[in-house]
């Protein structure tokens, strides 16, 4: 097993800014290939960062980059994105899905249009790109390469506090932990492992900002996830599989328990929790 991501290519879906864009950096500055699918590829004032600035980023922190514009929605569209990524790089070695949809609105404020999208996006988008990532992670498996998929998505809760305020949300993003259970199991056989991993608390994002009352001051930067995320995709896959990770307690089991570096203000204390975690 390697310690490092050097040489390997990830595929990370929602790779254009915040948390995707995070790990896609981790992983570059070890010199890892990373093929960037997202749908932003032109500048969006409200949300910014594109496909395109997210590659010059990576490039520029050592790592390999392949932007490839693509609605996870759509299956012949990942279908080629997998393509692209093999023929540039000769496979896919770690599949991050990351791509998200969220709308925390109770059920007469969720338009059916929003359910499909959160759907879409979250859950068959989840299973589309690990179905079609599965023939290359297989071949990375035969190769010793230490074939990983990680799912953003929290640990499953059946309370009823977490379903209540945003029944079509939570079940969205229970839905990816529900890939993350049965492909744990479903791929074990052939060594690949896949992993859940989710703050302890709110993350500072573009996406957040735009969900009104929330103050960016008391919340984590993204990089607490990517570190995280690079403990999980540098562990051995046959060993550490079918796992929820919670960021912190992931970091403080490998010795990291200062978590102030990664504070949107130095010295906060009082951050807002994030959903799913009891």
């Amino acid at each position: 097993m390697t310690s490092t991501l050097q040489g390997k290519t990830l595929f990370i879906t929602g790779a254009s800014r915040g948390i995707g864009l995070a790990i896609a950096l981790r992983a570059a500055a070890d010199g890892a290939n990373i093929v960037l699918v997202a749908k932003t590829t032109e500048p969006n004032p409200r949300l910014p960062g594109t496909l395109y600035s997210a590659a010059e980023a990576i490039e520029a922190a050592g790592g390999q980059a392949l932007p490839v514009p693509t609605d996870i929605r759509d299956e012949d569209a990942v279908a080629a994105a997998v393509a692209a990524g093999v023929a540039r790089f000769g496979g896919i070695d770690i599949l991050v899905n990351n791509a998200s949809a969220i709308s925390l609105t109770p059920t007469p404020m969720t338009p059916m249009k929003r359910f499909d999208l959160m759907f879409g996006v979250n859950v068959r988008g989840t299973y589309c790109c690990t179905q079609a990532c599965l023939e290359a992670l297989k071949k990375s498996a035969q190769a010793g390469r230490n074939p990983h998929v990680l799912n953003m998505s929290p640990p499953l809760s059946m309370k009823e506090h977490w379903f209540r305020p945003h029944v079509a949300y939570t079940m969205a993003k229970y839905g990816m932990s529900e890939c993350t259970l049965g492909h744990a199991g479903e791929f074990r056989p052939h060594g690949i492992a896949v992993n859940s991993l989710w703050p302890r608390t709110a993350i500072a994002t573009a996406a957040l900002q735009m969900i009104p009352g929330v103050d960016l001051n008391l919340c984590r930067k993204p990089e607490i996830l990517a570190d995280a995320a690079y403990l999980i995709l540098t562990s051995d896959a046959r060993a550490h599989t079918g796992q929820f990770y919670i960021d912190d307690e992931l970091l403080a089991r490998h010795g990291i328990t200062d978590l102030d570096r990664y504070a949107v203000v130095p010295g906060t204390t009082n951050f807002i929790p994030d959903f799913f975690v009891d």
